[in-house]
C-alpha cells in the first residue's frame, strides 16, 4: 500500500485496514484542526486504490474484517467512484463486515439521500463526522464550513439512507466565554439527529493552528477541568438519544461510556464524583506547547 503523509483515523478503526482515497482536506479551514496543512487535497484514482486493495489482500489475507478509507472528507469522491471502491472491497475481501470513511456536513449534503442509498447497497457502513459544536457562533468562529441546521440535516440523511452516523463532539472548543451555548446547541442538535454513536473529545489546543496561536496570546481562554466538566455534564444532562455516548481519547478527562437513556444517571453521577476532585489533579493542554 503507499501512503502520502501521515495517516490519521479515528480510534475506534484502530484495527481496520487503512486505505488511502484522498489526500488531506478539501476544506482544510477548521482553526482547531492541523492534521492536514502540510498536505494539498487530491482524490487518488480508483485504479490506485484498486492497485492498494490487491496488494492489502496479497499481504494480510482475505479476512480483513473492517476497512477505512482515509483521508479527511472521502465522502467528496463522486458517488460512482466510492460505490466501485467499496463493491470491490467486497470482493478483495469477502468477511469484510463494516467499511467506513469520513464526512463533514457541507461535504455530506451535497450528495442526495438516493446517493446514500447507492453507496449503503455497495457497502457502506458507517461515516464519521466531525460536528464538533451545536452553536452556530462556534461553528463561525472555528470555521467549521457548515451551521448547526445543516449539520442536522446532513445527519438525517445519513440515518434515512441507513447508514451507521458517528458525530465527533469538541468539549471546551466555544472557550470559557462559550462553554453553555456550546453545550447546549450540542446537545439539541445530538437530539434531533440521534445517532447511533456520539464520540467526545477534549479540546487541546495545537501550537501550529490558528485558534492555537490564540490561545497562546490570550484571546482564547480555554476552560479549566471543572469547567469542562460541567460542560459535558450539561450536554449529558440535555441529551434525549438512544445510542451510544463514549469517551474514547486519551484527551478526554473522564472515561464516560454508556449507552442512552439507559446509563444516563450514571454518567451523570461519575461526572459529580469527577467535579469533586480538585482541580490540580487533571493534566492541562499546556503540555503540548
Amino acid at each position: 500500500m503507499r501512503y502520502e503523509g501521515t495517516i490519521y483515523r479515528p480510534p475506534s478503526e484502530a484495527g481496520s485496514l487503512l486505505i488511502q482515497a484522498t489526500i488531506g482536506c478539501p476544506h482544510n479551514k477548521c482553526t482547531f484542526c492541523g492534521l492536514y496543512k502540510k498536505k494539498n487535497f487530491r482524490i487518488r484514482p480508483v485504479t490506485e486504490i484498486k492497485e492498494d486493495l490487491y496488494t492489502a489482500r496479497d499481504t494480510y489475507g482475505v479476512n480483513i474484517r473492517t476497512l477505512f478509507f482515509p483521508d479527511g472528507n472521502t465522502i467528496i469522491m463522486k458517488t460512482k467512484d466510492l460505490a466501485e471502491i467499496f463493491e470491490f472491497s467486497r470482493q478483495m475481501f469477502p468477511h469484510l463486515e463494516r467499511i467506513t470513511i469520513y464526512g463533514s456536513a457541507r461535504y455530506i449534503l451535497n450528495k442526495s439521500l438516493a446517493d446514500f442509498k447507492i453507496l449503503k447497497q455497495a457497502g457502506l457502513g458507517r461515516i464519521h463526522c466531525g460536528m464538533e459544536s451545536g452553536d452556530d457562533e462556534v461553528l463561525l468562529r472555528i470555521q467549521k464550513g457548515a451551521t448547526a441546521q445543516q449539520t442536522i440535516d446532513a445527519g438525517l440523511r445519513i440515518k434515512e439512507a441507513d447508514i451507521e452516523l458517528s458525530e465527533y463532539l469538541i468539549i471546551g472548543i466555544g472557550g470559557k466565554q462559550l462553554s453553555e451555548q456550546h453545550a447546549l446547541g450540542s446537545a439539541r442538535v445530538l437530539n434531533a439527529i440521534d445517532p447511533e454513536f456520539i464520540r467526545m473529545r477534549t479540546f487541546v489546543p495545537a501550537r501550529r493552528t490558528p485558534l492555537g496561536q490564540e490561545y497562546l496570546q490570550g484571546t482564547f481562554e480555554l476552560p479549566g477541568p471543572h469547567q469542562l466538566l460541567r460542560e459535558t455534564r450539561l450536554i449529558v444532562e440535555h441529551l434525549n438519544t438512544s445510542g451510544l455516548l463514549l469517551s474514547d481519547h486519551v484527551s478526554n478527562l473522564v472515561n464516560l461510556n454508556g449507552k442512552l437513556p439507559e446509563d444516563k444517571e450514571a454518567l451523570l453521577k461519575l461526572l459529580d464524583y469527577a467535579l469533586s476532585i480538585d482541580e490540580s489533579k487533571f493534566n492541562t493542554s499546556d503540555d503540548r506547547f
